[in-house]
Parts: structure tokens; C-alpha cells; sequence
């Protein structure tokens, strides 16, 4: 409906035309009494009135004549002349900005017609003249008294259709505004409903899906909508349907997906279905569509969708048929279907950091002072570990039993970190991993041992093999209970990272007694608390939250509150409700009975993760007031300070799903850096990274550019993350450029030098195939663990020199949850991979567009595998094959299309 109130329609366009029309008809002759008599004698010349054609004369006195008929005592005249007057309306024609001439000229007539329907008596006739004073009401009437649809309401037709699409978008507009009347005098709508649903046939048939998704809309019924749909229609609804939700409040987004989700199961679009199975995170519906066909090849293309939202479904695996579904929820043939890839670009010889650094380009001062520094030595690894992510070959620690692996470079905490790493280059390939860790394993040193329960945790991220070896590895006594501070935390933090939204019930007798024992170092309880967030992200897991809000409310902890770690026992709780939208105001309601500088941030945290992707205004509002208070030195503490960079985050973290509110946030985002606090400003860089990862645009990293400059060396720090954020897995050399720049500039920084390097590697992250974006099929489903891993990194860079810059840079390693291939890799029913030819272009909006538009701008031609960049979409080049999937994205199984015919 909001298309009609922006635009007048034509009928209001027209009346304001009739206006002008009976001001000319001896009105302006009234108003030239009170003007100047000079200028009434210079216009005594002029016509009194307009000079009608001969054509135009007819039809006005015949007009005229039928009205005069309906002011006789002769009841027998009534019909015949009501019919003419309507057949006259009827089959006028005019341009798209006049009135129709017979409305023009019964226009002054209308008050006479209206006073005549109530005069008569009830019957056929009197019926008959509402019908017509509903037509012209539509152009005279008083816009506030809906005439239109009071003379509908008082004469039933079944034939609304013939007085033409004008006259029922009209008739739509008003019964909208007459609904939200009723509602607010709390009246009966029955009669709305009844006539809207005799509106959506005709919508329908005339290609205005949207007019009828809008007024079933506007009266709260859009379930009603499936009934009026057929094999021609239904598509074009669900499309518009299904665009409309980001624009929509709470439970009418949710209202919304269910209504398409059904119309596209009714007819067995089941790879539509699914994806929207996905987006309202209904484990009961994505079941239940996974079970609904018997079609073994699209049973593997849906399982390939719940796999790429990391969704944990048990199935049987007794049939070879079982099993390979089994396998396409597991993700286990990623590893080979990257390499596949891999081999395709010919990028599988390793890369080394010279190749990155390009020290050679560097003018004189370059590295050479931080060469050997063990902090640079672990950012190098970093750098290692994202440029051949997934690769499983590396020339600084995958090396021969002869050589040193980098390790032995590096120090203390700095030694867990660079073994971690291994399990980013084995990324995905837990079998063949295995052995390789394990040789670390068994080293002595601490640090490296747990680095290698790290390196479990993040190659088993998003894969699920059967017999499941990295629980047993990560949950081992030795380690999870009695272990070394430091091996424990790299179990906890393993777990949460592999078992990542599965929603394990088993891992909670693990992890829930560290989070409950008071006795423990907040470092431990904190991150058990995270890794149950990952692993119950958006569940809202009952147990799990009462759990850390007891822990929040009790006297004993409220002291370990303090400790910096806190705020992850607060993340912890947030990442719970994810995506839930109103269900987070239980959890806000018992937060605000806490009285702790704590609570706040935790509010905060848990509100902008129920909202997350949603594009809510209001919440973007709210969010801007609190950046808007200005804390007095006196008063300031760390829960208030966090308050507001959570805030800034959540700026990016809602409006992330949406185009409109990304640029709106983007300029807010300005403003806050000129006005806003230091602890306001370090904030904004991360979040402008947030709302747009592995998405180089020019006015974003043009932005951070400049401040990665910043007076405020906080600022710069965060500015020159995000840029790696924004550009990761692109390989974009503008950006590459300006971080080697950067090296130059900081080579005296240890700090800022350490994340430039890590900057580096995130820009060339798996040579440039991987991304860290969050949504994916097509830009339509939010990935909550994807998400959950990028905001628990900025959480700890909103202090990066207390957390990534100091002894916690294994945080980082949460980036493994959104790292996925952007490749697009064609499939045969047997899953091995077929070369087919596709087209890549600019991907374009096709809601509401007449007929069957392109969906893609720019294209060229390529052969699978192929590399989507962010906004691109692939179309296949003929009908040779059918796609089993939604869309041309990830892995997606082809069908031989038994109609084509080729022209060859």
C-alpha cells in the first residue's frame, strides 16, 4: 500500500485537473470580484466559460439529460439511465493524466446523485446508482470520508473488474485507511476483509502481485493469499513476499516466510522452501522439508543448504544413499571440492609472506627493525595461516621432518597461536589432519600443545565426520578438567569453534560446570561461556542463559565482573538469543534487576544480537541515542564506556541485511567520529568493517584509510583491521597497496605493524577464494554462527592491546566460523564435479518487474568451477541442465533437462 500513498494515483491527479476545470466554469469569476477592477476589466474579454467541441457538447447535455431522468417521479427510467450513464464512464477513453470526460462533466452533479440514493428505496435500482456513486466518488468525494468505498460497501457487484485497475487500486488505498480506522475504534472489519479478498483475483490476473501482497498485508491476512495463487503467479509472489521482510516489523517478517515457505511447498519448490526453512531457524520445518521428497539427488541439494547455514541434523546413514546425504550435512567433501577449485585457478603452490609483504617495493627503512621480533614472527604466522587457508601446504609450518616448522620462531602465548594456525591451512580436512597435529601433540612444550587442541577445534569448524574423533581429542579429562590453565582454555575455545551452531546437548555437561564454578578464573568461566553462545547460537537454550545470568547475579562473582574477561560472559548470553528478535525482553528484564556496571553492556549486547540482520529502525534509533550521552569523567567506568561501543557495533550488526540502512549507518558513522568519544571512535571503524566484510567499496576503505592515521592509536589499530575486514579474501590491490604502505608507516609500531600484517592476510585469505560475509545464497540468509564469530573478534578489539595486541590473539581464530569458499561448483547426481558453462554478472533486482527480466547486468561467459565476487550471480548459459538448487551458488547439483534439444 505504500506505493499508493506515495504516488497520487491517476484518479487524484485527475481530480486535482477537474478542479481546475470548474474553476475556469464561472468560479473564477466569483474570485475576480475581490481582485483589482483593473484586472477584472483587462479579462472582460475573455471567455466565461471553457469552449467545449461539438463532440463534447453532445455528451455533456446527454449527460445532463440522464441525470435530470434520475430526478423524476418515473421509477422505470432509472435503470436504463443509470446503465448509460455507467456504459458512458465505461467505455470513455482519455490520456493517463485527464479525467475521463463523462466523470468531468457529472462532477458538479455528484452532491444531486448521492442525495438521490438516499432519497429512494431500498432495491435493485438504488443498488445500482451506489455502484456508480462508488466510481465517482472516487474522483470528487471527500478524501477523509472514503466515499468510494462507502457506496462499495453499500452495493455488492461481482464484477469490480470492469470499471478498470484505476478505480480498484483506489478502492485498495481506502479500504487500508478504513481498516487502520476501525482497528483504532476497536469497530468490526468483516466487511473489509470480505471485499479486499475480492480484490486479490483480479491483482492477480492483471500482473499487480505487489497491489495484492499489499493489501492482504495492510489488513493483516496475507496468509489468506495462497488460495488465489496458480502455477503462473505464485513465483512472482513470493518474490516480492520474500523482499518484503527486511522492511518488516516483528511478527509480521515471521507471518511473511511462513506464507511463502507454504505456497512454495504446495508447489514443490522445495530448494525455495528450505532456504526460507533456514531463515526462520525452524529445525521442525527444515526437517520436515528434507523428509518431504523421495528425489535423492535434490535430498543432497537441500542437505548442501542446511550444511552452508551450519545446521546439525541426525540422519540415518544405513543406504549408500544415506550416507551420502550423511555426507553432504557433514561438509565433509569441502576440502576436495576447494581443491578442485584450487586446481582450476592453478593457485595450489604455497605462498610464503615475502610473496604478500613484497618488502621489495618497500622504500629503505621497510622491516628490517621488527624482522625477528617473536611478535611479528606470530603475526606472520597469522598471515600464513589465512593466505593458504584450506590449502593444506604451507613452506613455514606444514614443512619436512628436517626443517624447523615457524613454531620455534615465536614465544609463549605466541607459540599456541602459530599451532593453531595448522588447523586453518588443513581447514575442513579433518581426516587428513589428524597425523599432522598430532606430531604437535606430542611435543612438551605447553604452549604448543595447546595450540594443537586449537588446531582440532578450528579444522573440525562447520564439518561433522562420523565417529566424531575431535570430541573425544577436546574433551578428554587429561585436558578439559585437570589440564593447564592455558590447555583448557584451548580445548574450550576448540569446542565452541567445531561444534558451532549444532545445538549439542551433550557438550553442555562439558562446559556448564566451568562457567558455574565460581573458583575458576573468569578467563576460563568467560570462555566456556562464548563457545556454549557459538555452539547454542540462537537457540535462546534455556539452561545456558539461566546459567550465565546466575553468574552475573551472584555476590562472589560480581567481583570477578571487573576483570576484563567479563564482557565475554556477557557475549556469551547474547550470542543465545541471536536473531530472536522480542523473545531477548525476558533475558533484558532480569538483566535490569542487576545492579552491576556489567549489566548495562550485557543488555546492550543481548538486544543488538536479537535484532541482528533485521534492519530495524526503531533499534538503530535507540542505538544512536545511547551514543548520544555524553559520560562525565567523574562517572566514567568500563560498563558505561562499553555501553556505547556495543552500540556502535550494533549500528552495523542490524542494519548489515538491508541497502538503504547500511548508507544511512554509513553516515552516522562520520558523525560519530567528528562528535563522538574516544571510546565512540575506536568503536566506529570495527563497525564500518562489520557492515560490509569481503566487500571492498571504495568510500568505505577510502574512510578507513584515513584513519588508520589517527592521532589515536586505538583508532588506527581498529581502522587498519578493517580494512583486512572488508577487503578479506579479495584479493583487492588497491587495498593491498595501501596496507603495504601502512607497513612502511608503522615500521617502528610493534602494535600497529602486527595487525597490518594480519590485515595483509586477511585481504589475500585463501589467495584470494575465501569470504568472511555472513549471508550468503544469494544474499538472502544470515549465517548466525558466521556472524557470531565476527562480532566475538570485535568485541575483543574494541581493547585490542588488552586482548589481540597483548596474550589473547588466538581470538582472532573465531573468524574460522565465517569463512566459507565464494565459489560456485557444479555437481552430477553422483556428486563429482561437471564443467558446464555459466554466465557471471552483476546481480540485478527483479521485484515487481514486468515480464521475465534478466537477472544479471554485465556478464561473461566462464566455465565451472568458477569465483563469485560479492553482488555477482551466476545464471547457467542454456536449459541443457536443470539446477536442483535455489540458486547458482556453492556447490549446487545439475540435472540433464530431458526436453533439451541441441542445436548443434
Amino acid at each position: 500500500m505504500a506505493q499508493d500513498e506515495k504516488k497520487p494515483t491517476a484518479a487524484e491527479k485527475g481530480k486535482g485537473k477537474a478542479e481546475d476545470v470548474s474553476m475556469s466554469n464561472g468560479e473564477k469569476d466569483a474570485h475576480a470580484d475581490t481582485k483589482d477592477p483593473k484586472e477584472a476589466d483587462a479579462k472582460t474579454d475573455a471567455p466565461a466559460e471553457e469552449e467545449l467541441s461539438e463532440e463534447d457538447q453532445h455528451l455533456k447535455s446527454e449527460l445532463e439529460m440522464l441525470v435530470e431522468r434520475l430526478k423524476e417521479n418515473d421509477t422505470s427510467l432509472y435503470k436504463p439511465a443509470i446503465d448509460a450513464i455507467k456504459n458512458f464512464i465505461k467505455t470513455s477513453t482519455s490520456s493517463m493524466t485527464a479525467v475521463p470526460k463523462p466523470l468531468k462533466f457529472l462532477r458538479p452533479h455528484y452532491d444531486e446523485l448521492a442525495a438521490l440514493y438516499d432519497k429512494w428505496s431500498a432495491g435493485s435500482d438504488r443498488d445500482s446508482l451506489a455502484d456508480m456513486l462508488s466510481v465517482l466518488g472516487m474522483t470528487y468525494g471527500d478524501e477523509e470520508k472514503l466515499e468510494t468505498l462507502k457506496y462499495r460497501l453499500l452495493s455488492k457487484s461481482d464484477d469490480l473488474g470492469s470499471w478498470g485497475h484505476e478505480y480498484i487500486r483506489h478502492l485498495a488505498l481506502e479500504i487500508g485507511q478504513e481498516y487502520q480506522n476501525r482497528l483504532n475504534d476497536e469497530r468490526e472489519v468483516g466487511d473489509l476483509t470480505e471485499l479486499a479478498l475480492a480484490l486479490v483475483p483480479y491483482f492477480l490476473k492483471h500482473n499487480a502481485e505487489a497491489d495484492a501482497v499489499d493489501l492482504l498485508s495492510e489488513l493483516e491476512m496475507i496468509e489468506e493469499i495462497p488460495r488465489f495463487l496458480d502455477e503462473n503467479t505464485f513465483s512472482r509472489v513470493c518474490l516480492y513476499m520474500v523482499s518484503m521482510v527486511n522492511l518488516l516489523t516483528y511478527p509480521d517478517d515471521v507471518a511473511f516466510l511462513k506464507t511463502a515457505h507454504e505456497i512454495y511447498v504446495k508447489y514443490n519448490k522445495l530448494a525455495q522452501a528450505m532456504v526460507l526453512a533456514i531463515r526462520l531457524n525452524d529445525e521442525e520445518l527444515i526437517r520436515q522439508d528434507l523428509d518431504s521428497t523421495d528425489d535423492m539427488a535434490l535430498k543432497k541439494q537441500l542437505a548442501f543448504l542446511i550444511a552452508r547455514q551450519r545446521i546439525y541434523i541426525e540422519v540415518p546413514s544405513e543406504t549408500k544413499d544415506e550416507q551420502e546425504i550423511a555426507e553432504c550435512l557433514g561438509n565433509t567433501q569441502l576440502p576436495n571440492h576447494f581443491k578442485t577449485l584450487a586446481k582450476e585457478l592453478n593457485i595450489l603452490e604455497p605462498k610464503t609472506p615475502e610473496d604478500i609483504y613484497k618488502a621489495h617495493l618497500e622504500t629503505g627503512r621497510g622491516i628490517t627493525a621488527a624482522a625477528d621480533s617473536a611478535k611479528h614472527n606470530m603475526a606472520t604466522a597469522f598471515l600464513n595461516g589465512f593466505v593458504n587457508a584450506g590449502f593444506g601446504k604451507d613452506k613455514l609450518m606444514l614443512v619436512e621432518e628436517n626443517e624447523q616448522p615457524w613454531v620455534w620462531k615465536t614465544r609463549d602465548d605466541g607459540m599456541m597461536s602459530t599451532t593453531a594456525s595448522l588447523g586453518m591451512l588443513m581447514q575442513w580436512d579433518v581426516e587428513g589432519s589428524l597425523d599432522v597435529i598430532d606430531r604437535f601433540q606430542q611435543l612438551e612444550e605447553e604452549p604448543i600443545k595447546a595450540g594443537a587442541l586449537l588446531a582440532y577445534g578450528i579444522v573440525n569448524s562447520g564439518v561433522r565426520m562420523e565417529g566424531d574423533p575431535v570430541m573425544s581429542l577436546l574433551t578428554d579429562d587429561d585436558v578439559l578438567q585437570n589440564g593447564k590453565p592455558s590447555m583448557r582454555l584451548a580445548a574450550i575455545m576448540g569446542l565452541g569453534l567445531s561444534y558451532a551452531g549444532s545445538n549439542r546437548e551433550d557438550l553442555l555437561d562439558y562446559l556448564l560446570p566451568i562457567v558455574e564454578d565460581s573458583t575458576l578464573d573468569m578467563q576460563l568461566s568467560a570462555m566456556a561461556a562464548v563457545s556454549l553462545g557459538m555452539v547454542f547460537v540462537g537457540s535462546s537454550n534455556h539452561q545456558v542463559a539461566e546459567a550465565i545470568a546466575t553468574q552475573l547475579m551472584d555476590e562472589d562473582r560480581q567481583r570477578q565482573l571487573k576483570d576484563k574477561w567479563a564482557r565475554f560472559m556477557a557475549l556469551g548470553l547474547a550470542l543465545l538469543y541471536f536473531g530472536k528478535q522480542e523473545e531477548v525482553d525476558v533475558i533484558l528484564d532480569i538483566l535490569k534487576a542487576i545492579d552491576h556496571p556489567m549489566a548495562m553492556p550485557t543488555a546492550t549486547l543481548a538486544s543488538v544480537c536479537a535484532w541482528a540482520g533485521t534492519g530495524a529502525v526503531l533499534k538503530l534509533q535507540e542505538l544512536l541515542h545511547v551514543c548520544n550521552d555524553h559520560i562525565e569523567e567523574k562517572e566514567e567506568t568500563t560498563g558505561e564506556q562499553l555501553v556505547q561501543s556495543y552500540a556502535v557495533l550494533g549500528l552495523s550488526l542490524i542494519a548489515m541485511g538491508e541497502d538503504v540502512g547500511q548508507d544511512m549507518v554509513l553516515r552516522q558513522f562520520g558523525h560519530l567520529m567528528h562528535y563522538g568519544e574516544a571510546n565512540i571512535r575506536k568503536a566506529v571503524p570495527l563497525a564500518m568493517g562489520l557492515i560490509s566484510p569481503s566487500n571492498p567499496q571504495m568510500k568505505i576503505y577510502d574512510t578507513l584509510s584515513r584513519y588508520s592515521h589517527d592521532n589515536d592509536n586505538d583508532v588506527a589499530i581498529n581502522a587498519i583491521f578493517a580494512m583486512g575486514l572488508v577487503g578479506a579474501g579479495t584479493n583487492n590491490a588497491r587495498l593491498a597497496q595501501l596496507l603495504r604502505q601502512l607497513a612502511n608507516y608503522y615500521h617502528r609500531d610493534q602494535n600497529s605493524l602486527c595487525m597490518v600484517r594480519i590485515a595483509q592476510g586477511l585481504v589475500h585469505m585463501g589467495k584470494g577464494t575465501m569470504s568472511l560475509n555472513p549471508f550468503h545464497t544469494d544474499r538472502q540468509v544470515l549465517s548466525r554462527v558466521a556472524a557470531a564469530g565476527l562480532l566475538t573478534v570485535l568485541v575483543s578489539l574494541i581493547d585490542s592491546k588488552q586482548f589481540i595486541l597483548a596474550d589473547a590473539h588466538y581470538l582472532l581464530y573465531f573468524l574460522v566460523t565465517a569463512m566459507y569458499p565464494r565459489f560456485l561448483i557444479t555437481l552430477d547426481e553422483d556428486l563429482k564435479p561437471m564443467t558446464v558453462n555459466v554466465r557471471v554478472g552483476q546481480a540485478v533486482d527483479v521485484v515487481g518487474a514486468a515480464g521475465r527480466p534478466r537477472t544479471i547486468t554485465g556478464w561473461q561467459t566462464q566455465s565451472t568451477p568458477v569465483l563469485l565476487a560479492h553482488g555477482e550471480r551466476a545464471e547457467l548459459e542454456d536449459e541443457e541442465y536443470l539446477c536442483l538448487s535455489s540458486t547458482l551458488e556453492g556447490l549446487v547439483i545439475l540435472r540433464k533437462n530431458p526436453e533439451w534439444e541441441s542445436t548443434k
